[in-house]
């Protein structure tokens, strides 16, 4: 079974339900839900989509549905060692992408999906859209 390793971006997506975005992500999240794929994220994917998410409506909107969201995957901690090698990475301009990208090689996984590919220009684990994901 294929890990993936899942950006914020696309958990906005899906949560968020931010068109046009918002199909590809419904089904890569529905291959979870069938186990044919197994989805990653960072512990740090939480805390940014609780934060727009309770922005786009209210805190208790987002904890309710980040409770559900969970069921459909693994969270993935961000520990000393990611934080570490984030903050002394220079491939990585934004820290927050260092961050994903280290938990995501730190949890070894297959391909990481993100719709901002050019932000892990650098990565050693291909990168690739839900869409692309998704037309394989």
């Amino acid at each position: 079974m294929k890990k993936l390793f899942i950006d914020t971006n696309i958990v906005i997506d899906l949560l968020a339900k931010r068109e046009p975005f918002y199909e590809d992500a419904a089904k890569l999240f529905s291959l979870a839900d069938k186990k044919k794929i197994k989805l990653i994220v960072s512990s740090l994917t939480f805390a940014n989509t609780n934060y727009i998410l309770s922005k786009l409506s209210n805190s208790i909107f987002a904890r309710d549905i980040l409770t559900k969201f969970k069921v459909l995957v693994t969270v993935a901690d961000l520990n000393d060692k990611i934080i570490e090698l984030s903050l002394n990475d220079k491939l990585f301009a934004d820290f927050e992408d260092g961050l994903q990208y280290y938990t995501a090689l730190e949890n070894e996984v297959d391909i990481i999906i993100t719709r901002n590919a050019k932000d892990f220009k650098h990565s050693t684990i291909p990168v690739i859209t839900a869409q692309s994901y998704l037309i394989q």
